[in-house]
C-alpha cells in the first residue's frame, strides 16, 4: 500500500499543471516513503527516517512559501509560465534530490536504511524533483550547483569505507551530470537517469543478495567466486562511466552536448571529477580482483541461486553489450 502510494505521489507531481498539485504529490510521496524506510532489525533506520522527514519537511515548507510568494507576485495565479521565482523554487527541489551544497542529509540517511530503501532513495525519489527542476532554468545558478555537485560527489567518496556512502556520493556526482544534461538538452537527462538507475539496480541487487555493507567485507568474500568478482568489476566500472560499458553512453552524450554549446570549462570540471570517482571505484575493484585475503571472521556461503544467477547475467550482459547495441541502433537509424 505504501509503495503504491509513493508511486502515486510521484505521478501526481509530474502530471500536475499547478504548483499546489506539485506540492501535494511531493507530500504524498514523502509520507509514503518513510514507513518503507523503517526496519525493525536495524536500529539506525529510525534515526535515518527522522533525518529524512525533517529535511524533506523543511524543503516542502520552503517550497510552499515560495509558491505563496510566486502567487502573490504573479496576480494570484499558480501557472507554470511566469518564472520570476525560479531561483527560490528550485532550492527546495535541490534539497529534496540531495544536490550539493544541500547534500548533507543524503549520505547519513542512506547509511541507516536497507539496500532496497537505498535503491528507492537513489532512483525513484529523484524523479519528481528532477522533472520539476527541468521547468526552472536559471543558467548561472545551475552552473554553480553542477560544479559543486561534481566536486562534492568526487571528493566525498574518497575517504569512505561504507558501500552505501560511496554510492551516495556517487549519486551526488551523477546528479551534477544530470543537471548539466538538463540545461542543454530537454530529454538527455532522462536518458542519463534511466541508464544510471538500471546500473544501480544491478549493483544494489548484488549487495542485497550477499548482505554487503562495507569494503572490508568485499576483501574477504569472494576468494572462491570468479563470477561474483566479474559481476562487481563490470557493475562498478559501468557506473563509473568507463568505455566500453553501458555507463559510458550517457556521459558521452552529455560531453557531446556541452562541447557543441562551447562549455569547455564545465566539461573539463565534470571529466576531472569523474576521474576521481573512477579512482575509488577502481580501488574497490583492485581489492576484489588482486588481493587474496582469505581470513574470514564469519562463515557465509556466497553462491548464486538459479533465479539470482539469471537476473545477474541479464544485468551484466546489458552493461557489457548495451553501448555497442545502442550506438549501432542510433547509427543505422
Amino acid at each position: 500500500m505504501f509503495l503504491f502510494s509513493m508511486f502515486l505521489g510521484t505521478f501526481i507531481t509530474i502530471s500536475s499543471n499547478s504548483w499546489m498539485g506539485v506540492w501535494m504529490g511531493l507530500e504524498i510521496n514523502l509520507l509514503s516513503f518513510i514507513p518503507l524506510m523503517i526496519d525493525l532489525n536495524n536500529l539506525m533506520s529510525t534515526e535515518a527516517s527522522l533525518k529524512y522527514f525533517l529535511t524533506q519537511a523543511f524543503a516542502s515548507s520552503l517550497l510552499l512559501f515560495s509558491m505563496i510568494l510566486f502567487m502573490v507576485f504573479s496576480n494570484l495565479t499558480f501557472s507554470f509560465y511566469l518564472m520570476d521565482f525560479s531561483f527560490l523554487l528550485s532550492m527546495p527541489l535541490m534539497i529534496k534530490s540531495g544536490m550539493a551544497p544541500f547534500h548533507f542529509w543524503f549520505p547519513s540517511v542512506l547509511e541507516g536504511i536497507s539496500w532496497m530503501s537505498s535503491l528507492l532513495l537513489m532512483t525513484w525519489q529523484k524523479i519528481a524533483p528532477l522533472i520539476i527542476l527541468s521547468y526552472l532554468m536559471t543558467f548561472n545558478f545551475f552552473m554553480i550547483i553542477i560544479i559543486l555537485s561534481a566536486m562534492v560527489g568526487a571528493m566525498g567518496g574518497l575517504n569512505q569505507t561504507s558501500l552505501r556512502k560511496i554510492l551516495a556520493f556517487s549519486s551526488i556526482n551523477h546528479l551534477g551530470w544530470m543537471l548539466a544534461a538538463m540545461i542543454f538538452n530537454e530529454y538527455l537527462w532522462s536518458i542519463y537517469f534511466l541508464i544510471y538507475s538500471f546500473i544501480s539496480i544491478g549493483l544494489v541487487f548484488l549487495f542485497y543478495q550477499f548482505n554487503l555493507f562495507h569494503i572490508n567485507q568485499i576483501f574477504s568474500s569472494y576468494s572462491n567466486s570468479a563470477l561474483l568478482k566479474f559481476s562487481f568489476l563490470i557493475s562498478f566500472l559501468s557506473l563509473a562511466g568507463l568505455p566500453p560499458f553501458l555507463g559510458f553512453l550517457p556521459k558521452w552524450l552529455v560531453i557531446q552536448s556541452l562541447t557543441s554549446m562551447h562549455q569547455y570549462f564545465l566539461t573539463m570540471i565534470l571529466i576531472l571529477m569523474s576521474l576521481i570517482t573512477m579512482y575509488f571505484y577502481l580501488r574497490i575493484c583492485y581489492s576484489t580482483l588482486m588481493l587474496n585475503y582469505t581470513e574470514n571472521s564469519w562463515s557465509f556461503n556466497f553462491q548464486f541461486k538459479k533465479n539470482s544467477f539469471l537476473i545477474n547475467m541479464m544485468f551484466l550482459s546489458i552493461s557489457i553489450c548495451g553501448l555497442f547495441l545502442l550506438t549501432s541502433l542510433i547509427y543505422f537509424y
